[in-house]
């Protein structure tokens, strides 16, 4: 299964969505899910004019989850000039 394919996958079709970024039955985080794919074709637009997408996945416990993209906690690599004072990253927005 191709993560950035355009055309959506039939596994998602039953997804809930998760309000926090992992898996809303075992708490599982997404680096542990069998299967992902990016909804990149339909982004939405916020407030601060930021694109964000769903993100679904099929968790190893068989739950079939989506979050938005802006609800994905800051990874420890990127470097982000606005740091914690963002008030999108913070969820503010």
């Amino acid at each position: 299964m191709d993560a950035f394919s355009p055309y959506p996958p039939e596994w998602i079709k039953n997804a809930s969505h998760a309000l926090s970024f992992h898996c809303p039955s075992c708490e599982a985080l997404p680096h542990d899910a069998k299967r992902a794919w990016l909804n990149r074709y339909a982004p939405v637009t916020d407030a601060l004019h930021r694109r964000r997408w769903q993100e679904f996945y099929e968790c190893q416990c068989g739950t079939v989850w989506w979050a938005w993209s802006s609800d994905r906690p800051p990874s420890r690599y990127q470097t982000d000039d606005r740091g914690e004072n963002d008030e999108f990253r913070r969820g503010l927005f």
